[in-house]
């Protein structure tokens, strides 16, 4: 597998990488690497293509994402902040490898 992480991120996605490691790095692997602290919280950047360029998700971030976890707390992102940390989401994600 390899990941598009390979690139130097922009001001955005560095912005979204912070915000998320500010929320979310105490339960879940917010980077290219690594496992998550929670063992029910996934890596972030295992999301895929069909949770992050779901049209809804920046918006659920907007309005508050919650999930059935009952120890996930909810957050509620401001349009630029959800925008930023759905940026940084995609430049992270794991490809799998051409063959």
């Amino acid at each position: 597998m390899t990941s598009t992480a390979s690139h130097a991120l922009d001001s955005e996605q560095r912005r979204g990488k912070a915000l998320l490691q500010s929320l979310c790095s105490r339960c879940h692997a917010i980077g290219p690497v690594g496992a998550s602290p929670h063992p029910d919280a996934p890596p972030f950047r295992t999301f895929g293509d069909s949770k992050l360029y779901d049209d809804d998700f920046a918006q659920r971030l907007q309005t508050g994402l919650s999930t059935i976890h009952k120890d996930m707390p909810s957050f509620r992102f401001d349009r630029a902040d959800a925008e930023a940390a759905v940026n940084y989401l995609k430049a992270i994600q794991v490809r799998p490898k051409r063959r």
